[in-house]
């Protein structure tokens, strides 16, 4: 089985947000953003989260298991070419039909990305089956909540209670995991508008280190993976960051000590 664990980063959409608030040229990047989140405060009393449909993707950053292989990988370089990123995240899909791992995919990343992936055009023809074309995608397709080729760990943890959900930061920290490292999606933004990219990309590399980790982990108590089976695929994990041999990489191996379920039971003797 391929699995494709996926998380994405976003700031916010300054030139969809010039067209909505028929804002000038002349105002910067910055203070777009700010009459955008000044008029989310407004509309719900605090919070100046935004709608879903005026993010704008900076980075995916991805962890793909397939056949031997373990890589972790980022779509986004800084340059803004959200569509690129966008067309690269399908091709992907199209090419190892992965199962696709996701916190609170259903919720966030995957609304984003289909926003923007139809403002820009960007087509996806086999993320989007159902079964007209193709008849076993009608039983396990990438768009029904309760089918597993699109696993959101949090929604599926949760039994499907939005009351029950949990964040990453907190299940990756008590699983034994490391958890967030070096900022928060709060502070992507400013990370941005400082030129500081490769924080933010390292950051969103680490959190879906973390979202695989823990799927290694639901994959264990599901039984899709045995003591053995584990251990083997968390040792893939940190052999390849290990030779990565990249700094954020480092970092996280040192906050990951080895945990009692990665040691492999031994053969009893005699058996």
């Amino acid at each position: 089985m391929n699995v494709f664990a996926f998380d994405i980063e976003t700031i916010p959409d300054v030139d969809g947000g010039r067209r909505l608030l028929d804002l000038p040229d002349t105002l910067s990047d910055a203070q777009v953003a700010e009459a955008l989140f000044a008029q989310r405060r407004q509309a719900t009393g605090g919070s100046d989260f935004l709608r879903l449909h005026l993010h704008r993707i900076a980075v995916i950053s991805v962890a793909l298991r397939t056949g031997e292989r373990f890589r972790v990988w980022s779509l986004g370089d800084g340059d803004d070419d959200e569509a690129g990123i966008l067309r690269r995240f399908f091709e992907g899909i199209e090419r190892f039909t992965p199962t696709l791992v996701s916190w609170n995919g259903s919720g966030f990343d995957l609304p984003v990305i289909h926003y923007r992936a139809m403002l820009h055009g960007v087509p996806a023809p086999r993320y989007w089956e159902t079964g007209a074309s193709e008849q076993s995608f009608r039983w396990n397709n990438y768009l029904n909540r309760f089918h597993d080729r699109h696993t959101d760990l949090m929604d599926v943890l949760a039994g499907y209670q939005p009351r029950a959900n949990a964040p990453l930061d907190e299940i990756a920290t008590l699983c034994g995991y490391p958890g967030k490292m070096g900022m928060s999606g709060g502070q992507v933004w400013e990370a941005i508008l400082a030129g500081h990219f490769d924080q933010v990309r390292d950051y969103c590399e680490t959190d879906v280190l973390n979202t695989y980790l823990v799927f290694l982990r639901f994959q264990l108590i599901r039984g899709h993976l045995d003591a053995a089976g584990y251990a083997r695929e968390c040792g893939v994990v940190r052999e390849t960051l290990a030779q990565e041999n990249r700094a954020h990489f480092r970092r996280f191996l040192d906050a990951w000590p080895p945990s009692p379920l990665e040691q492999a039971p031994t053969p009893a003797e005699g058996s």
